[in-house]
This record gives structure tokens, C-alpha cells and sequence, in this order.
């Protein structure tokens, strides 16, 4: 069998899920992820030009994710994310407000602006404090817990929370539509989710058979692998100046603490070669200090 791209990518998660021909695969996603109930089920969704944004249309990130309008005028927009850049919370809300505020056209009411959402898939450990795979923000005053209004909602998806539960057997694809859905996001790096996957396609979930058929397909397409290794390769480069950056921000830490530490000792009048001694600086580094 040919190695299927890794859907945690964003460029692989648009290609399967935010293209045209595949908005059954992104209705039942969806379905999944925003608990409608069954009379108000997404029967079709309609896929919108992503550069809602149009102050960043040089942002090339944008265009990876999925725009999506609901059959209410719902808008929708997922992002995935693989690496933690210290931003989502602003990050999502930016993305709100513009997505928001694009509905808005010339001698437009205020009353006419849709619902909207945004999905965070992160592969990465969010919000530390809960246990939850799946959070839901809205707006709510805080003591009452009364909901102001549900125009904004959003979504964060932890898949690493959700791949522990998992083997932990604490949640059940056949069970939970949702589970399915983000465990084939997995599924390229673990044969047993496929295997799990699979079954329950055949079995008695033709979309998500549709969904598997497809990411068989585009995994061989010239053109998408093309594509795919290039977002993964910036993905990866991204990935590695992150951690250059956070370790630059732990040695720039330290040294500040060793400095703290070295001007107590210039305050109780120890000599500076025996300051160098004790903390690692040079001399010129404790002179320097001594003379700030």
C-alpha cells in the first residue's frame, strides 16, 4: 500500500478535507465536531475563498486553511496547527474577528451577520489545566453563566490528549463520530487506527469510506505530493527555529539569573575573580556588572 500523506499536515488536511468534490467529507466532519443535533444536521456546506483576510493576503499560511459557509450562513473556518507558536488564543481570535466582520457588506444590518466559528486542530498539549480533546469556548458573563450571545464560538482539538485516551481505551471510534474523525488524522503513523478505521468504513460509514478512498488518492497525485513535501519541509524548518528560539530564550534566562546572582556577591564586596569562579563569567563579563 502506498504511504498515505500525514493529514496533521495543513497542506494534506485542505487537500482531503477544504476541496471541491470532497464537502460530503467536510459536512460529516463537521457534523461530528460542532454536536449539531440530528434535525439540524449539515447536509452541504459551501467551501468560501479563504482570504477572508484580504490586509494579509501576502500571509501564505491562510490559504491552508478551510473556509467554510453552512446551509444557515454559518461561517466556519479550521485551521491545523503541528507546531506551538505561543499564539492560538490571539491568533484565533484575529481570525474571528476578520472572518466576522467580512460578512459585513455596504447598507447591511447589523441583525443580518451569521454565526461564526473557528476549529483549532493542534498537534500539541494546549491548555494544560483540562483533560478534555475537545474544548468549546463561547461568550459568558462571568458569575451567572449566562451566554451573551452565540456568534462567536471556538473550538480546540488537542490531538495528543486524544491519541492517550485512546490507547487508554477511554474513547471508542465506533462510538463517537468525532473520535474517528481526528484519529484519521493519526491513522498515517499508527496501523492500528487504520486498521480500526477501515472497519468501520466498510461496516457502516460510506462517508468516511469516501473520506479514506480519497486520501488513497491524493497521496498518489503527483501534483499534491509536490505540494505536501514542500509545506512539510517548511513545516519542519519551522519546527527547528522554534526550538532555536526557545533555546536562545533558556540561555538568555539562565544568563540573567547567573548576572542576578553575580551583582549580590559585588554587594557583599566579593572580589571578581572570586565571582568568575563561583558562576561561570568571565572577569571582564563581572567588571562590567560591577561598574553598571
Amino acid at each position: 500500500m502506498t504511504k498515505r500523506l500525514d493529514l496533521r499536515v495543513d497542506f494534506a488536511f485542505k487537500s482531503l478535507f477544504g476541496t471541491h468534490g470532497n464537502e460530503s467529507i467536510l459536512a460529516a466532519f463537521l457534523n461530528a465536531a460542532l454536536r449539531f443535533p440530528d434535525e439540524k444536521k449539515i447536509q452541504t456546506v459551501q467551501l468560501l475563498d479563504p482570504h477572508f483576510n484580504k490586509e494579509n493576503q501576502e500571509d501564505k499560511r491562510s490559504i491552508l486553511d478551510v473556509h467554510a459557509q453552512l446551509e444557515d450562513g454559518s461561517r466556519v473556518n479550521i485551521e491545523i496547527q503541528l507546531n506551538n507558536k505561543h499564539d492560538m488564543e490571539k491568533r484565533t481570535l484575529y481570525y474571528w474577528s476578520k472572518m466576522y466582520s467580512s460578512q459585513m457588506k455596504e447598507g447591511m444590518d447589523y441583525g443580518e451577520l451569521c454565526k461564526t466559528i473557528t476549529i483549532n486542530i493542534v498537534n500539541f498539549r494546549y491548555l494544560s489545566h483540562i483533560n478534555h480533546y475537545h474544548s468549546t469556548f463561547q461568550l459568558y458573563e462571568r458569575e451567572q453563566k449566562l451566554l451573551l450571545t452565540d456568534m462567536i464560538e471556538i473550538h480546540f482539538m488537542e490531538l495528543p490528549k486524544l491519541l492517550i485516551k485512546w490507547r487508554n481505551r477511554e474513547v471508542d471510534p465506533r462510538e463517537d463520530q468525532l473520535v474517528r474523525w481526528l484519529l484519521l488524522l493519526e491513522a498515517s503513523e499508527d496501523e492500528e487506527i487504520t486498521q480500526v478505521l477501515e472497519e468501520i468504513a466498510m461496516q457502516e460509514d460510506h462517508v468516511l469510506k469516501k473520506a479514506i478512498d480519497e486520501w488513497e488518492r491524493v497521496s498518489q497525485d503527483p501534483e499534491v505530493l509536490l505540494g505536501y513535501e514542500a509545506r512539510r519541509k517548511a513545516l519542519l524548518d519551522e519546527k527547528s527555529a522554534l526550538k532555536r528560539a526557545e533555546k536562545l530564550g533558556e540561555e538568555r534566562g539562565e544568563k540573567k539569573g547567573i548576572q542576578k546572582v553575580a551583582l549580590g556577591m559585588i554587594q557583599e564586596g566579593i572580589d571578581s575573580k572570586m565571582i568568575s569562579k563561583l558562576t561561570g563569567l568571565t572577569i571582564e563579563e563581572v567588571e562590567k556588572l560591577r561598574h553598571q
